[in-house]
């Protein structure tokens, strides 16, 4: 083949690839949302910055990527930051180490009845699927109740309320074919019988070196809307081609917990497979997760905001 036929080639396969690549489209509040934010000046300035982008999103440091359609938005890592402090009253550390997060279209990051999911990786390797089936949850649901009961002392001692786990808002399915697990606790801070109940409602996409985390922001109320969502949501995340579930090979790092360690510590999974989760306390805190506090430890990092029913400061 000459070298005009070689060049001619190049250019097309160039050309289809960088059309099967291309990157997010970043629009503006208004082509969005259909009309200019009613917000404070000062807040509608952050509103009206942000980059609110559809289509394909590279996430590298997780080995996968989105494709982010119409119905929703993603929000880059110092994006959504702005989001979860200036907007929703999260102190700075409730974004550390995110990766952005997805919004559903239909609300404004503004609006009351507003939600997200934050978008988190944790690269401890090959997850195990073969306890999925034979976890008996509601043990494994005293077994949480109880640790957070004896979490309580210590966060009390460090001037937070304590947290009661009231069950499961809905309980973990493992979806085999698609290696994704989803599950949702009803919590409860304070000791007000009377007060909203918080929804914690957590996906994993799992891959072959680790695990994309999905924690959603809401309120208990909305978790209807949520699982109806959930679907649509599955299918926005993928691995890239050789680092998805299937893709494992002998000799490829292996997470040291298995499926119900997944759910027991979220995103402190590593401390969980260390020490047992039965001795550690759940705790709310940053980027979206379950962060694990060991019983009786002097530090104890919790963020009562996050994943509450947030009232944006317009309200």
């Amino acid at each position: 083949m000459g070298t005009k036929g070689m060049s001619k080639k190049y250019f097309i396969s160039a050309a289809l690839l960088l059309l099967s690549c291309t990157l997010a489209e970043a629009k503006t509040y208004r082509e969005i949302f259909g009309s200019e934010s009613q917000l404070p000046p000062e807040l509608k300035t952050v509103v009206e910055s942000l980059d609110y982008k559809q289509g394909i999103v590279e996430l590298p440091l997780a080995h996968a990527k989105l494709n982010v359609p119409a119905e929703f938005y993603f929000l880059d890592q110092a994006d959504a930051a702005r989001v979860l402090t200036q907007l929703w009253g999260n102190p700075p550390a409730a974004a550390e180490g995110s990766l952005g997060m997805i919004f559903p279209v239909q609300y404004a990051p503004e609006s009351a009845g507003s939600w997200g999911s934050i978008i988190d990786y944790i690269d401890d390797g090959y997850v195990s699927d073969i306890d999925a089936q034979s976890i008996d949850f509601d043990a494994l649901l005293i077994d949480l109740k109880d640790a957070a009961v004896e979490g309580n002392a210590e966060r009390e001692k460090s001037g937070y309320e304590p947290m009661t786990l009231v069950g499961w808002a809905s309980p973990p399915f493992y979806d085999k074919s698609a290696h994704t697990l989803h599950w949702a606790r009803d919590l409860l801070f304070g000791k007000d019988p009377k007060s909203p109940h918080t929804l914690n409602y957590s996906l994993r996409l799992l891959g072959r070196e680790g695990v994309l985390q999905l924690n959603f922001v809401a309120g208990l109320e909305q978790l209807p809307e949520i699982k109806a969502s959930i679907p649509s949501i599955m299918k926005i995340a993928t691995f890239v081609p050789g680092k998805t579930y299937t893709d494992f090979r002998d000799g490829d790092k292996l997470a040291a917990y298995g499926m119900a360690g997944l759910i027991a510590a979220g995103a402190g999974a590593k401390i969980a497979a260390k020490v047992g989760f039965l001795a550690i306390a759940l705790a709310f805190l940053k980027k979206g997760g379950i962060v694990l506090v060991i019983a009786g430890a002097a530090i104890v990092r919790f963020v009562k905001g996050l994943f509450g029913k947030k009232a944006p400061p317009a309200a």
